[in-house]
C-alpha cells in the first residue's frame, strides 16, 4: 500500500517513516481493497507531554477512514491509530459480506 507521510513544521527521520510504513502495511491483511493512505505528523506547541498528533486517512473504494491520535510519541500514536483502523476495516468487511 502507498503511504504518503507528511510531517508538519518538523522533519521526520527515515526510521520513523519506515516504522509508520511497516505499521500501515499490516492493514492490508484485514482489508485488501485499500487504495492509499495519507499520514500527517504534527507537533503542538504546548507544555503537555502528549503533544504529538498522528493523523491517518485511509482511502477505500467509496469511502475514507480517518483516525486522529494524540500521544507522547509518534510510534505510540501509530500503534493506536493502526489498531483503531484495523477495527474499522474489519467492521467494513463484515458489512460488505452481509450484502453478498
Amino acid at each position: 500500500m502507498k503511504v504518503n507521510t507528511q510531517s508538519v513544521n518538523f522533519n521526520a527521520d527515515k526510521k520513523l517513516i519506515d516504522f509508520i510504513q511497516k505499521r500501515m502495511d499490516k492493514l492490508d491483511m484485514f482489508y485488501d481493497k485499500v487504495i492509499k493512505s495519507d499520514v500527517y505528523l504534527k507537533v503542538e506547541n504546548t507544555s503537555d507531554k502528549e503533544n504529538k498528533i498522528f493523523e491517518a486517512r485511509v482511502s477505500v473504494p467509496g469511502d475514507s477512514l480517518i483516525v486522529k491520535k494524540q500521544c507522547k510519541s509518534f510510534e505510540e500514536g501509530a500503534d493506536m491509530a493502526v489498531s483503531s483502523l484495523e477495527r474499522q476495516l474489519k467492521k467494513r468487511k463484515e458489512k460488505l459480506r452481509a450484502y453478498l
